[in-house]
């Protein structure tokens, strides 16, 4: 009865079979005669969990549990690949799209257009049309502003896995070599003064030249204006080019009421914003030198629905600025770098819808573009 005592306690502390034993109770209330039953009952219980802790101590209790492990470890070895495979696309999208930072690209001895480069449109390229007659030309822009200045995030016009193309489209305007982009972390050079700011060009970036649209302001708060830039480049022994503003010779009706009385008629990432959300694609391939692209990623997942000449895409799927709602036609759905269809191009509240008279091809790449005709 010692024996059995002292078991069913233990018994009960790691797997709480036997509730009555378990009790601090004496030995008179754990078996009067009434209790009889639940006692041989215990017994069974007890003599279940010896019988099994002596197999799983046995040879074949060993392997019995090595191959169950294996079984979970090839369970969890085809989960783990279905996961990375996912993982790994999804890097590859997001490596399509990151843009070249400090110290991944070197502006050492070239000409740095400086601006906010979103829309590159013609003005941003007569930008580095002219570091490009100076030298190798770079764009040099800030990132992370909006986080930094608690500005609302938006889409950007021109989606970052877009812009290699665009620059390289501008190669034959400066002299057949494509502008490559620098960007500087914001938070890195908020504070710094127009002379900190040159000083970081010429000693850290190791900059030979800067070119800057007339209205051009630099340093904290804004402070330096064309003129200080090109005062302090000669200091720091760097050429400084200012450039006039490309206006806008062609500018719509429906946007001159909506524009800001700072609005001097050039053209600017503002103007392009505003034209698409009238929807006025014809003004936006003026602005830009070229037809705007959508690039949408997409995925079955994400309620892409492919069938035939039709296609449909939330927009959740939109890397970049659409225009406003509407029929769009004159547009061409675009498979890869070869393939163009000719399509018309409807935008809903929620969806992107595309009809072509010819089958709509879709590649594993994940990423299809729309371009919108004038």
């Amino acid at each position: 009865m010692a024996l059995f005592s002292s078991l069913s306690l233990q018994t009960s502390s790691s797997c709480c079979f036997l509730s009555h034993s378990s009790s601090s109770s004496s030995s008179s209330y754990l078996f009067p005669h009434r209790r009889r039953t639940t006692y041989r009952a215990s017994w069974q219980e007890l003599a279940r969990v010896l019988i099994f802790e002596a197999i799983a101590k046995s040879s074949f209790g060993v392997k019995f549990q090595r191959r169950m492990c294996a079984t979970a470890a090839v369970e969890n070895s085809s989960n783990f690949k279905t996961v990375a495979e996912k993982s790994r696309k999804e890097s590859q999208q997001e490596d399509n799209c990151e843009l070249p930072s400090e110290g991944s690209v070197s502006v050492t001895g070239g000409v740095v257009a400086l601006g906010k480069f979103d829309a590159l449109h013609i003005g941003h390229r007569e930008l580095a049309i002219q570091a490009s007659k100076a030298g190798s030309p770079f764009l040099l822009s800030f990132v992370g502003m909006a986080e930094v200045l608690g500005w609302e995030l938006r889409p950007p016009v021109v989606a970052k896995c877009d812009r290699k193309r665009v620059l390289s489209s501008w190669a034959p305007y400066c002299g057949n070599v494509a502008p490559a982009e620098f960007h500087v972390e914001f938070s890195t050079i908020r504070h710094l003064s127009p002379r900190e700011f040159v000083e970081k060009l010429a000693k850290e970036l190791g900059v030979r030249g800067v070119v800057a649209g007339e209205n051009y302001r630099f340093g904290y708060k804004a402070a330096g204006d064309a003129l200080e830039l090109v005062r302090l480049c000669e200091e720091y022994g760097m050429g400084a080019y200012i450039v006039g503003s490309v206006m806008d010779n062609h500018q719509s009706l429906r946007l001159r009421s909506s524009l800001d009385s700072k609005d001097k008629g050039q053209v600017s990432s503002t103007r392009v914003r505003r034209a698409l959300a009238v929807g006025d694609v014809k003004y936006v391939l003026e602005l830009l030198g070229r037809s705007h692209r959508l690039m949408l990623v997409f995925s079955e997942q994400d309620g892409f629905i492919s069938k035939g000449k039709k296609m449909s895409a939330p927009k959740s799927c939109l890397l970049n600025l659409p225009p406003k709602e509407g029929l769009y036609e004159n547009c061409n759905c675009l498979i890869g770098d070869t393939i163009a269809i000719p399509c018309t191009t409807v935008i809903d509240t929620t969806h992107i819808h595309v009809e072509s008279n010819q089958d709509i091809p879709f590649q594993d790449s994940g990423l299809i573009s729309i371009e919108f005709g004038g």
